[in-house]
């Protein structure tokens, strides 16, 4: 089982991750605006925030994770996967890359981004939307993940929800894109559709009730 899984993670990489992380590191240097420091959180071994700033120097970027890795490519500090180690607004933007399927609870998550942030949050994750959606996230879900031991609760939303836990956290999706083009175009078709999304949202409410 093990053997298969690393194949698996293997030919992942090989297919689909090296592009996904060139992607999604160019939406999120357009998005973040100008000289602003950013909290990466779940940034696992930091190669997203690193080509972030090859792109965009002004930036500061660190990031928080479960586990610290030794090669990452960031400046890491452990947390428990709940509480962010910060102060209140002691970032400009916090960004989330495909981390909030990944927590037991995305509204708690989003509010301590929402605590910790002066500016924004930045988000890529996944929707429930259309025929066989919840079955296709799952599969993708796994094969991106099993091979790397992460925790999987498969914890998608649909639009409906990600709307109540924007108002919830008090935060205000301003650029919301669902075109993103992660794979290549034979693999788009089955994996892409609108299945992803890419959101700056800015903070509109820092108390909860």
């Amino acid at each position: 089982m093990n053997r298969a899984r690393s194949s698996l993670g293997s030919t992942h990489g090989k297919l689909v991750h090296s592009r996904r992380v060139r992607v999604l590191a160019g939406h999120f240097a357009e998005l973040i605006p100008e000289g602003h420091s950013v909290l990466d959180v779940g940034c696992g071994d930091g190669l997203v925030g690193r080509l972030i700033l090859d792109r965009r120097p002004d930036l500061n970027i660190a990031g928080v994770d479960l586990l610290v890795r030794p090669a990452a490519q960031l400046v890491v500090t452990p947390f428990d996967g709940r509480r962010l180690p910060f102060p209140d607004g002691s970032w400009d933007t916090v960004l989330f890359c495909d981390v909030l399927h990944h927590t037991e609870n995305p509204v708690d998550m989003l509010q301590e981004a929402v605590r910790v942030a002066r500016g924004c949050v930045v988000i890529k994750d996944h929707v429930v939307r259309g025929l066989f959606a919840r079955p296709t996230l799952r599969l993708m879900d796994f094969v991106g993940n099993a091979p790397h031991g992460v925790v999987l609760p498969y914890n998608f939303f649909t639009p409906t929800q990600w709307n109540q836990a924007f108002v919830a956290s008090g935060l205000k999706p301003v650029d919301m894109r669902t075109r993103i083009q992660l794979y290549p175009r034979w693999a788009n078709v089955l994996f892409g559709r609108s299945l992803h999304f890419v959101a700056r949202c800015d903070i509109v409410r820092r108390s909860f009730p």
